[in-house]
């Protein structure tokens, strides 16, 4: 059905929410049996590129020309690495890091959709390299690794225990940004309007509310992105029976010079 040129969406100046009845999907180089939703990149003004891969059976995807992390939303894939003959099996809920230029295959088992985030990696500054995990070798860059959201410890914001984060990427200066989830308790909300240097990419995974952005205010529900430009006033909160729950990447753990 069409509705006349109507949409949720909107492109401001510091923000962009996407919605569901918006999306245009395309190729993408590396990806066979799939194509892409790209939600954000630079030529929008962000430092980074997000998209939504919807794979079918049999789909692969490679390496991205940048430091990639992906996070699944549906289906069952296997990543293989060269050389190691046993794959990691991933499904809803299960994400991976890649530092850049690293090698590896995602195949779908079943029909998956992924999220997926490439940043061109910030190296650290080796004067603050003392300051790195003891136990990696390559102390200053970011290494490859999986995990389960739900193996994440919630940790109350601010002390709130009805907004939940999980941090999905280690707590430690070699990544030059942060993936987390946060869930909130039917009702909760942020408890401020946040301005700040970083900028988010965010994807609703269940769940809605409504979101302030700048001057704006927009409902949102399961399956919207939103991009908040560095120093966009923002503000969240949860509506309806149901928790509400999204996925966040902010730039992080670098000057603001680099």
């Amino acid at each position: 059905m069409h509705h006349l040129g109507h949409t949720r969406s909107a492109n401001r100046r510091d923000h962009l929410l996407h919605t569901p009845d918006a999306f245009i999907r395309t190729p993408l180089p590396g990806l066979t049996g799939g194509l892409a939703i790209v939600h954000i990149a630079p030529a929008a003004g962000a430092a980074f590129t997000q998209m939504t891969l919807e794979l079918e059976p049999k789909a692969t995807l490679i390496q991205g020309p940048t430091q990639r992390f992906l996070y699944v939303l549906e289906g069952e894939l296997d990543l293989t690495e060269p050389g190691k003959p046993t794959p990691h099996n991933l499904d809803p809920g299960s994400y991976a890091y890649f530092p850049t230029d690293y090698r590896h295959t995602l195949t779908a088992i079943t029909k998956a959709r992924i999220a997926v985030i490439d940043k061109p990696y910030l190296p650290l500054d080796p004067l603050y390299e003392p300051n790195l995990d003891p136990h990696i070798t390559t102390k200053a860059y970011p290494w490859f690794l999986t995990g389960r959201e739900f193996e994440v410890p919630a940790v109350p914001l601010n002390g709130d225990p009805n907004l939940l984060v999980r941090p999905l990427l280690p707590d430690s200066l070699a990544f030059d940004f942060a993936v987390n989830t946060m869930a909130y308790a039917p009702g909760a909300a942020l408890s401020q309007v946040e301005v700040h240097y970083m900028e988010h990419g965010l994807l609703m995974l269940e769940g809605g509310g409504i979101y302030r952005l700048s001057e704006n205010w927009y409902p949102t529900t399961a399956g919207d992105f939103i991009w908040m430009a560095p120093f966009c006033p923002q503000w969240f909160g949860a509506i309806g029976t149901q928790p509400a729950k999204y996925l966040i990447y902010k730039d992080f753990n670098r000057h603001t010079l680099t």
